[in-house]
C-alpha cells in the first residue's frame, strides 16, 4: 500500500475538516439492507465463504471511493492507493482473532488466498493487527441479528478508519434476501454522499463477482 499526503492548501472539504474534527463524537454512520439474494445463491452453489466472498465485495466498494480511503495523520490527511481489510475471525471457543486481507486481485485467486490467510490465522489466535493498521477497513460481523442500529467503538476523535459491520440476512415478503449493512466513518472525511456512493458500487462489485467468476 502506498499513501500520499493530501494538499491542505487545496483540499475544498478545509472547513468541514476542521469543524467535524472539532466535535466529541465525530463518526457518521449509516445502516440499510443490502440485498444479497443472488450472492448467496451463488456462494451456495460454488462451495464458497459467503463472508469473504461479501468482504471482497465491501473492500472493492470502500477502495472505489477516494474519501473511504483516506486517514486523519496529525493535522492533515494521508490517501492510499488502497486499503486492505482486518476482519474478526471465529477461532470456536465465543472469542475472535483477527484477520489481514488484500484484495486487487480478480475473485478466483483472492478466494483461495483469502480461506489460505483465514486457517493460518485462526491457528495463530491472535489479536495482533498488521503493523500498518492505519491503512486498513476493520470488518466484523453479527450473524445472529438482523439487527436496525449498532453502536461501533472507536479509538478516540481521531480513528479514521472506516468499520463495516453486517449482520443475518433473512428473507422478506417478496423473498428476497436482504441484510443490514453498517458503515462507520469519520464525518471529517467522508459525507453521505460518500456513504450513498458505497452502499451503490457495493451492488455494482457483488455483480461482477457473480457475472466474472468461472
Amino acid at each position: 500500500m502506498k499513501r500520499k499526503s493530501v494538499d491542505m492548501s487545496k483540499y475544498t472539504r478545509k472547513a468541514h475538516f476542521d469543524y467535524f474534527r472539532s466535535l466529541q463524537n465525530p463518526h457518521v454512520g449509516v445502516t440499510t439492507d443490502v440485498d444479497v439474494t443472488e450472492l448467496v445463491t451463488f456462494c451456495k452453489n460454488r462451495g464458497f465463504s459467503f463472508y469473504l466472498t461479501f468482504m471482497h465485495a465491501v473492500a472493492l466498494a470502500a477502495n472505489s471511493i477516494a474519501e473511504f480511503r483516506q486517514r486523519i495523520c496529525d493535522d492533515g490527511i494521508v490517501e492510499y492507493d488502497e486499503c486492505g481489510t482486518s476482519h474478526t475471525e471465529s477461532v470456536g471457543d465465543g472469542t475472535y482473532c483477527y484477520c489481514t486481507l488484500y484484495h486487487n486481485m480478480p475473485f478466483n485467486e483472492y478466494i483461495r488466498y483469502a480461506e489460505a490467510e483465514r486457517k493460518a490465522c485462526r491457528e495463530k489466535n491472535s489479536l495482533d493487527e498488521d503493523e500498518n493498521v492505519e491503512g486498513l477497513y476493520f470488518i466484523s460481523t453479527l450473524p445472529w441479528l438482523h439487527y436496525n442500529a449498532i453502536i461501533q467503538p472507536t479509538g478516540g476523535r481521531d480513528d479514521s478508519n472506516p468499520r463495516i459491520t453486517w449482520g443475518k440476512y433473512q428473507e422478506n415478503h417478496a423473498r428476497r434476501l436482504l441484510m443490514p449493512v453498517t458503515v462507520l466513518c469519520h464525518h471529517a472525511l467522508v459525507d453521505g454522499i460518500h456513504l450513498a456512493t458505497f452502499y451503490k458500487n457495493l451492488g455494482t462489485e457483488i455483480n461482477r463477482i457473480i457475472e466474472n467468476s468461472v
